[in-house]
């Protein structure tokens, strides 16, 4: 009678025992179940947070609009400030100084971060292009193109140097250089890719890159990987659109995915988007207005 008595106290005790751990695990389970379920609230939030991100400032390469801005100057700049532009890179004056151009900025709401310099601007009179682009308030100096005559691979070694050399007087002033691409420094020269070449023999201290979106996809290399091999380069994107047939088209008229390419702004550097289009035709003005359009739909 004792060990039964001992026995059926010891089943008790076991019995409770396991029930409290069974209500013990469903509870466990239940806290673990709420708590997978808070991270993946936390983490939708944020990528919705992520996915909400959008150009705040978009910009205009006025070369798209340089048959307008030699007409009418101050009207066109008018004219793009009232369609959401906020930020202006200048390819010419069109014979303004440099006052001429800040009234007129000021006057409709826009900055100017960059602007476009010939190469042999850079060479003969950098100094004073320092000067009437410190008085714009602009950040940066771009070379937009190279001759066809110096697309050497040594050409392109005395090309680094030139922009390293301006770059330090750049420097004195708050300023940097940078340089805009076409599809012939993506072309192999030399054993070597011009591209990457710059990359790596400008300084990042005095030299950021203007990375031209159509182009580097017309030459048919991987953005991304270059944001990834270069982060911080990029400051400063041309924005526009390649058609099916490779035509340089408005922005969302082609097949560039610009939100997948602008999600990695914070690796790349991007701080300015320019939209550009080479060759507008006659409706530049509609252009840049589709482009806008698209451009400030974007999240990412």
């Amino acid at each position: 009678m004792r060990r039964r008595q001992i026995f059926q106290a010891f089943g008790a005790a076991f019995a409770a025992s396991a029930l409290g751990a069974g209500f013990g695990g469903a509870s466990a389970f239940a806290q673990s179940r709420d708590q997978s379920g808070e991270q993946s609230r936390d983490q939708a939030r944020e990528q919705s947070l992520d996915q909400s991100r959008r150009v705040e400032r978009p910009g205009l390469q006025l070369y798209t609009l340089r048959g307008a801005m030699a007409d009418d100057f101050e009207g066109t700049l008018a004219r793009v400030a009232e369609m959401g532009y906020r930020e202006m890179e200048f390819a010419g004056y069109f014979g303004r100084d440099a006052g001429m151009v800040r009234e007129a900025l000021e006057r409709n709401g826009l900055s100017s971060p960059a602007a476009h310099l010939g190469l042999n601007a850079v060479r003969e009179n950098l100094a004073a292009e320092i000067d009437f682009a410190a008085e714009l308030g602009q950040r940066f100096l771009v070379v937009p193109y190279l001759p066809a005559d110096e697309r050497g691979l040594d050409d392109y070694r005395r090309l680094a140097e030139t922009l390293n050399r301006a770059g330090e007087q750049c420097r004195a002033a708050g300023l940097k250089m940078g340089y805009h691409n076409h599809d012939f420094e993506f072309a192999p020269t030399g054993g070597r890719i011009p591209y990457d070449l710059l990359l790596e023999e400008t300084d990042p201290e005095l030299v950021d890159m203007e990375l031209d979106l159509y182009w580097i996809a017309a030459a048919g290399h991987d953005t991304l990987a270059y944001f990834d091999a270069h982060p911080g380069r990029f400051t400063m994107l041309h924005v526009k659109d390649r058609a099916a047939d490779g035509a340089i088209a408005d922005v969302g008229a082609g097949g560039i995915d610009f939100a997948a390419l602008f999600a990695h702004g914070e690796t790349a550097g991007i701080a300015h988007y320019f939209v550009e289009h080479d060759n507008p035709g006659g409706d530049g003005f509609g252009s840049v207005a589709r482009s806008l359009e698209h451009l400030r739909g974007l999240r990412f």
